[in-house]
C-alpha cells in the first residue's frame, strides 16, 4: 500500500468516521478542522465510535483503543498535511467552502499528496482547478455508518491520472471497503442515483394518499426482499434531509408535487420534532418501529 498517512479535513459525523475507520486498519490519521474547539468535539465523536466497533465488527478493545491512538489533531492547515499520503476532504457542501479550502490545499501539501472529496452532491470537476493538481484530485465517497455500510465510490474525473484512481482503489479496499470504481462523473455516484428516485416515489405515494407508509414499506420488502422499505431508509437519512431535498427540488422546477412533499414533512414531521431515528421518532417510533416486527411482512 502506498498509502501511509492520511489527513482526514473536517470532522463532523463521516469525517470521524473515515478518520477512525482508517486508523482502525492501520493507517496513521491525522484529523483536521478549523478550530480546536471543533476538534475537542471531535474526539469525542470519534471515541464514542469505540462500542460500535466492539459491537458490530466484534472488534477488541485492545484493537479500538489501538485505533484510537493513531489519530492525532491539528488545526494548522499546514501541520495538518505535513505528512500526508492522501487528504480526504469532508467539509461543508458548499461551493465557495470548498473552493477556498482546496486552493489553500493546493498550496501547503507535499508534492506527493493525493486530494480526494467525499462530496455526496458537487462533482470533482467542480473543484479539481482550484487543487492546483488536478490529475492527482478525484471523489471518494462513504455511506454514513462506513463500519457496517461499506460501500466507497471511487469516481474520476476527466483529468484525473489512471494510477492515482488505481491507488485510491487500492486504499480503499485496504481500509476494510467495497472498492466500486465509476470510470465518468455522475452526480449522486451509483448509490443516490439508485436510491433517491426510490425515495421520492415513495414520498409521492404518500403524499398522493394511494397507500400509508407501512403498506408502502411493505410492498417493498416483500416484493424485493430488502431489509428495508423506502420511508425506513428516509428516518436513517434523517427528514430534514429529505424535507431540504424536496424544497430545492419544489424551486427548480416549480413542479407542485415536489411543494405538497416539502410541506407534508414540515408540517407533519419536522413540526412536530420527528426527525428519523436520531429523535426516535419519524415515519416509524424507535427503538422498536413495526417493520421490524416479526409479523409485520405477513400481515
Amino acid at each position: 500500500m502506498k498509502y501511509k498517512h492520511v489527513t482526514v479535513a473536517g470532522s463532523g459525523v463521516l469525517g470521524s468516521q473515515i478518520a477512525f475507520q482508517s486508523a482502525f486498519h492501520g493507517f496513521l490519521v491525522t484529523v483536521y478542522d478549523i478550530s480546536d474547539e471543533a476538534l475537542e468535539k471531535a474526539k469525542k465523536r470519534i471515541a464514542d465510535l469505540k462500542p460500535h466497533y466492539r459491537a458490530d465488527l466484534s472488534a477488541s478493545e485492545d484493537a479500538v483503543n489501538a485505533a484510537f491512538e493513531r489519530i492525532s489533531y491539528n488545526s494548522d492547515l499546514a501541520g495538518a498535511v505535513a505528512q500526508a499520503d492522501l487528504v480526504i476532504e469532508a467539509v461543508p457542501e458548499v461551493v465557495p467552502i470548498k473552493t477556498e479550502f482546496y486552493t489553500k490545499l493546493g498550496q501547503v501539501a507535499p508534492e506527493k499528496t493525493i486530494f480526494a472529496t467525499n462530496s455526496s452532491t458537487l462533482l470533482p470537476s467542480q473543484f479539481a482547478e482550484a487543487t492546483g493538481r488536478p490529475e492527482r484530485f478525484l471523489a471518494l465517497h462513504f455511506a454514513n455508518e462506513i463500519w457496517k455500510n461499506n460501500t466507497a465510490e471511487v469516481m474520476r474525473h476527466p483529468g484525473t491520472d489512471s494510477a492515482v484512481f488505481d491507488d485510491v482503489i487500492a486504499f480503499a479496499r485496504a481500509i476494510g471497503m467495497v472498492a466500486l470504481p465509476l470510470q465518468k462523473e455522475q452526480p449522486g455516484y451509483i448509490l443516490n442515483s439508485l436510491l433517491v428516485p426510490l425515495l421520492e416515489a415513495a414520498q409521492q405515494l404518500l403524499v398522493k394518499e394511494i397507500a400509508d407508509v407501512e403498506t408502502i414499506d411493505k410492498t417493498w420488502m416483500v416484493g424485493t426482499g430488502a431489509p428495508l422499505g423506502p420511508f425506513a431508509i428516509l428516518d436513517v437519512v434523517g427528514i430534514t434531509t429529505a424535507y431540504n431535498i424536496g424544497l430545492a427540488k419544489a424551486q427548480a422546477t416549480g413542479k407542485p408535487e415536489y411543494e405538497q412533499v416539502a410541506n407534508l414533512l414540515k408540517t407533519e414531521y419536522i413540526d412536530k420534532g420527528k426527525l428519523g431515528r436520531s429523535t426516535g421518532e419519524g415515519f416509524y417510533k424507535y427503538p422498536n418501529p413495526s417493520f421490524a416486527h416479526p409479523g409485520f411482512l405477513k400481515e
